[in-house]
């Protein structure tokens, strides 16, 4: 194979010799961080990106993509709004439901928490709680029944099961000559869910919505009416088209309600981004000195050249090729082990977990208790982009002082 003497040199000056070893052991050192710095960041915005999508699953389990509400929590017209809302484009499906705070009490056990009426039949249509049920299911919340579905942490930490009692105390109260009284009814528990997100986990219950609204004093009046969607994304779209429709309802999107969990997500993912992009940078730059070593060391070699007739354009494409290919060799190595590792993270972080004996997550604090996956191939391509431009900006200064090399001055003690 015929290259030119520009490429066939610098990769010869790649090779270990016996005279520059050290040198060859610094660009060897300067091809691991590159590597080292392209795989984490590869790994890091993986589990960014499986954190959000899986967050983002998970909400969307419980949480509706669309809601029409009244500004004073009483929504009178609720058939017309679903219908309303219903017409729009890229909406599958309405329930009505009733929200409000309770109090559970069972076994001396007293939490907080939410509680919410709902259509067990349109329900499920609009959210995927019906297939999360542990025990039981939605459909036995029948009306005039007084049936609840608790979270499973709600269920553990009242210590009930199937068929137990629950004392439900709401802040909609009586007014007797004691003065104002919380309203108290008591339930049946007739399923557990678990969505694997611990807030809902931990503080929803559901029951049926006609007993909600016995219970709340609100007649034949909902808290609001919720929407799916063919695509989640869409929401902030029909939102807007929904509310030209229906002015006097407060609508809201998931991207509303959770907003604080996605904008710490994507803050989080971009701080990550450049200070791992800086270490990438720093590695990049480890080349600089390993090039001026060599340029250093080949002063002899670089004035025969040009001697011989070699131009300084070529002297500087020589180590500009040997510093791209450590930088190319760097890169390639550090996607090829960074995708391997994001992509089997299911299997690496178990083991590290049997290894140390302890959970590196905990589900109370960071909502899941695993490390999510989600490799991005355009995240990779930027990755690898920017990993390619740095190494070629870092070998423009060692390979312009080569060029500049005077062959009488370079030889004269030779």
């Amino acid at each position: 194979m015929h290259w030119p003497f520009e490429a066939f040199i610098g990769l010869r000056y790649l090779r270990a010799k016996r005279r520059n070893g050290f040198i060859s052991f610094i660009s060897l050192i300067s091809i691991v961080g590159i590597a080292l710095g392209v795989a984490a960041l590869i790994i890091v915005l993986s589990v960014m990106n499986g954190f959000q999508k899986e967050i983002r699953g998970r909400i969307l389990s419980v949480a509706s993509h669309l809601e029409v509400s009244a500004y004073d929590g009483k929504l009178d017209h609720w058939r017309q709004a679903a219908q309303v809302g219903g017409a729009q484009p890229h909406v599958l499906a309405a329930a009505p439901f009733v929200n409000s705070q309770g109090l559970f009490t069972a076994y001396g056990n007293i939490q907080g928490g939410l509680v919410r009426g709902i259509e067990p039949a349109l329900e499920d249509k609009v959210v995927d709680v019906g297939r999360h049920m542990v025990t039981g299911k939605l459909e036995n919340l029948r009306p005039g029944e007084f049936g609840m579905a608790l979270g499973a942490e709600l269920a553990r930490r009242l210590n009930v099961g199937l068929g137990d009692k629950v004392m439900l105390m709401v802040p909609q109260g009586s007014i007797t000559p004691a003065g104002m009284l919380p309203r108290s009814k008591q339930f049946t528990v007739v399923g557990i869910f678990k969505v694997d997100m611990f807030e809902f986990d931990a503080s929803l219950a559901m029951v049926n919505l006609r007993d909600a609204q016995v219970l709340s004093r609100m007649g034949d009046n909902v808290s609001g009416v919720r929407f799916k969607l063919d695509d989640p994304m869409l929401a902030p779209t029909v939102k807007q088209a929904l509310r030209a429709k229906l002015p006097q309802n407060l609508v809201t999107d998931w991207t509303d309600t959770n907003s604080n969990y996605f904008r710490a997500v994507q803050i989080e993912k971009r701080m990550m981004t450049i200070i791992l992009t800086l270490i990438v940078a720093v590695a990049a730059f480890n080349l600089v000195s390993t090039l001026v070593m060599v340029v250093t060391d080949k002063q002899a070699d670089i004035a025969i050249l040009r001697t011989l007739g070699a131009s300084p354009a070529s002297i500087m494409k020589i180590f500009m090729i040997q510093g791209s290919v450590a930088g190319v060799l760097g890169t390639l190595s550090g996607v090829a082990s960074g995708v391997l590792i994001a992509l089997n993270l299911d299997v690496i972080v178990p083991l590290i977990e049997r290894v140390i004996g302890s959970k590196i997550l905990s589900s109370e604090v960071y909502m899941i208790d695993y490390l999510p996956s989600d490799v991005q191939w355009n995240d990779v391509s930027t990755i690898t982009l920017i990993s390619l431009l740095l190494a070629l900006f870092a070998t423009l200064y060692p390979s312009w002082r080569a060029a500049r090399t005077q062959p009488a001055e370079a030889l004269r003690y030779e």
